[in-house]
């Protein structure tokens, strides 16, 4: 009897008696090798990322310091990173193939530039409170307005109260002009498609470029020099909108094409208009990326000055008629402290910038609360809701529920009708 001989690679049999599939076993390369994860992260991983770190940082140092006449830190950090790159190059090759290191370079790319976006968010926010701090510890900076105040007074005198009451004025116009034109456009594009949606959505794109400094030119001549109305909030915001309004188009639009056409089939099949698939199906499952549109417009507009300057004018008192006198934002406010020499206007200025970074801050979290959460995503509220409504339908069925079904009847005899329940009254007036 020839027995035939095993297959390389093939799999030995340990304990019960089973089955020998020939070839290599699973999770092994064509060479017998064991194949690995390229998201997973090793020991070896961080080891390489640590020593190329601290090569690159000796090197560079060795470089500014000793060898070359190189000086700057910008130049110290570029010529470092780049060194940085090379070594962790040189260490991930000593374990790993071609894909592996180009998976590896690329990962430490966008992780790197992840973390200067960080680092450059944070600096900004922290150097406009360090420079801003002596004027925002006064409380009369959030209550009063520079009316009063002059160059040369102490911060303990005047405030920015004019300009957040201006810029929360105009932003607040402006969002009731951009936020139902813009999704009723967008749900336009996206719903009655044709020739005509083609023109305006090319439109839409090329304003989204717009300069801010023609959108206020455009206002300034329409509505102050063609109409005759005065330099006022209504019409910063009206300059405002129109910054704002091909950016919440374009992304309201790119929000409601990603919602599934099984959607919209479905709801079609049972029978529904196009309006009411539209308000109930579209814009519901939506909503957060609705609400994301919404505030990168907000955040277009709110830190323009150009428009405002050309629009709204400049004053120092605080001003709360949208319709008469100009009026000024926090923006433009900063712009002009921060160009004044006196050390207490400078301060005023980064404490304005301070100011306008929480009142985004706290405009970004309202609109995420009033927008929800995405598709499938329940608060606890609507989640009780829901558990709430779930029981009222299951006590109406329980109520509507059959009474015990009767006995089959036997084989030959036809099952029994039962007579409607009536009620007769006898001549003496009881009823049966």
């Amino acid at each position: 009897m020839t027995v035939a001989p095993e297959a390389p690679g093939a799999r030995q049999a340990t304990g019960r008696p089973g089955t020998t599939l020939p070839g290599p076993s699973r999770g092994a390369g064509p060479a017998g090798e064991r194949r690995r994860a390229l998201t997973q992260l090793h020991a070896t991983d961080v080891y390489a990322m640590v020593g190329a770190a601290t090569a690159a940082l000796s090197i560079t140092w060795l470089l500014f310091h000793w060898l070359l006449p190189f000086n700057g830190a910008v130049g110290f950090v570029v010529i470092a990173y780049g060194l940085f790159l090379l070594v962790y190059a040189l260490l991930v090759s000593f374990d790993e193939d071609g894909p592996a290191i180009v998976d590896r370079i690329a990962a430490a790319i966008v992780r790197s530039m992840g973390l200067l976006l960080v680092v450059i968010l944070a600096f900004v926010v922290c150097y406009a409170l360090i420079q801003g701090r002596k004027a925002l510890v006064h409380l009369n900076f959030f209550t009063q307005s520079m009316e009063l105040a002059g160059p040369l007074q102490p911060l303990s005198v005047g405030g920015a109260l004019h300009a957040a009451a201006g810029t929360l004025i105009m932003i607040t116009i402006a969002l009731l002009i951009t936020v139902p034109a813009g999704l009723v456009c967008a749900v336009f594009l996206n719903e009655v498609p044709g020739a005509y949606a083609r023109f305006v959505r090319t439109i839409v794109e090329a304003m989204t470029a717009l300069p801010s400094v023609v959108a206020g030119l455009f206002i300034y001549a329409t509505v102050i020099l063609g109409l005759g109305l005065d330099q006022s909030g209504l019409a910063a915001g009206l300059a405002l909108s129109v910054m704002m309004l091909p950016i919440i188009i374009r992304a309201a639009d790119v929000v409601i094409r990603l919602v599934p056409g099984t959607l919209r089939e479905a709801s079609y099949a049972m029978g529904t208009s196009r309006w009411r698939t539209v308000w109930h199906v579209v814009l519901p499952t939506c909503r957060s990326g609705l609400t994301t549109a919404v505030i990168l417009g907000t955040a277009r507009g709110i830190g323009e000055t150009s428009p405002v300057l050309l629009t709204a004018g400049f004053t120092n008192e605080l001003n709360l008629n949208p319709f008469h006198d100009p009026m000024v934002s926090l923006p433009l406010v900063t712009f002009e402290f921060v160009k004044s020499p006196e050390p207490n206007m400078i301060s005023r200025g980064f404490g304005t910038a301070a100011l306008l970074m929480a009142l985004v801050l706290l405009l970004f979290v309202a609109a995420r609360i009033l927008g929800g959460r995405g598709p499938g995503h329940l608060t606890r509220r609507q989640e009780h809701r829901r558990v709430l409504a779930s029981r009222r339908d299951a006590r109406r069925f329980a109520e509507r529920a059959p009474g015990p079904a009767t006995a089959p009847a036997p084989a030959g005899f036809p099952a029994p009708v039962s007579a409607p329940h009536s009620t007769v009254r006898t001549e003496n007036g009881s009823s049966s």
